[in-house]
């Protein structure tokens, strides 16, 4: 995997699939994911795109580095690095969970950087979120967990009740591996906290679509409802029987949305 240097010493790793003069598009991960959890889109999103994944800090192969607390404002410039790194001057930007945070805020400071924006499962920051204080109470506890532990716990706030465990399982076969520390995760939690997008969101101009599972408990599908309504001309798909990580409950259905949405914004 190519591995960027940012300013302050923090080594970024990053990986591109798909050929590399098709239309690039930039995946974002959530809160202590690594890359590799896009697994299931990468397929289809490489036939016809060249896709860009980045490990946040504090996750998958780049781990822990310098600037702790990871403000969102720092992984954006990250991100706009790796694409400078690739050779990319615009892209499709396609952000999950805080990594639809970090996508607001490319398109807010760089907006002629961004294609298109695809906000799935994620909100405009926690002062103005509905969350669900079950799930809330989870996170708190999951600094004092093992990666294993952490995992099993959050299964009814990240996987529908109709997903199958042996999907669930090659999830963790994927995470487990590149599991991110408990200073890692403090330091993206306490990072993304601190973001708010709420009052700038109108001033948004790329096509926006905002994906949400109906049956998402980590991020309420209501959140998805509020962004959709703040973007001028936001589209809002809602994916039936699908929870937080809507791509592995609904995979297929996931797929050809985004494959369509970036056929019709190319």
């Amino acid at each position: 995997m190519p591995v960027l240097e940012r300013p302050d010493s923090a080594r970024i790793s990053w990986e591109s699939d798909g050929p590399e003069g098709a239309p690039a598009v930039l995946l974002v991960m959530g809160l202590a994911y690594p890359a590799a959890m896009w697994f299931r889109l990468v397929p289809a999103l490489a036939e016809g795109h060249r896709v860009i994944r980045v490990d946040n800090r504090g996750a998958g192969r780049t781990g822990d580095v310098p600037g702790a607390p990871y403000t969102v404002e720092t992984m954006a410039g990250d991100c706009l690095a790796v694409l400078d790194a690739a050779g990319v001057h615009t892209a499709h930007v396609v952000g999950i969970s805080m990594g639809g945070l970090i996508a607001q805020e490319i398109v807010l400071t760089a907006p002629e950087r961004v294609r298109s924006l695809c906000l799935i499962a994620t909100h405009p920051g926690i002062a103005h979120a509905v969350s669900n204080p079950q799930a809330m109470a989870v996170l708190m506890q999951r600094g004092q967990m093992t990666p294993q532990e952490a995992a099993e716990a959050s299964i009814p706030f990240n996987y529908a009740p109709g997903t199958p465990r042996e999907r669930i399982e090659e999830d963790w076969a994927v995470r487990l591996p590149l599991a991110t520390t408990n200073e890692g995760y403090l330091a993206q939690a306490i990072g993304s906290s601190r973001w708010d997008g709420y009052d700038r969101m109108a001033g948004i101009t790329a096509p926006t679509l905002v994906l949400h599972g109906e049956l998402d408990a980590l991020v309420p599908p209501e959140n998805g409802r509020i962004i959709a309504g703040r973007i001028p001309g936001a589209e809002l798909v809602v994916v039936p029987d699908a929870n937080h990580l809507l791509m592995t409950d609904q995979p297929e259905h996931v797929s050809t949305v985004l494959v369509d949405w970036l056929d019709r914004n190319r």
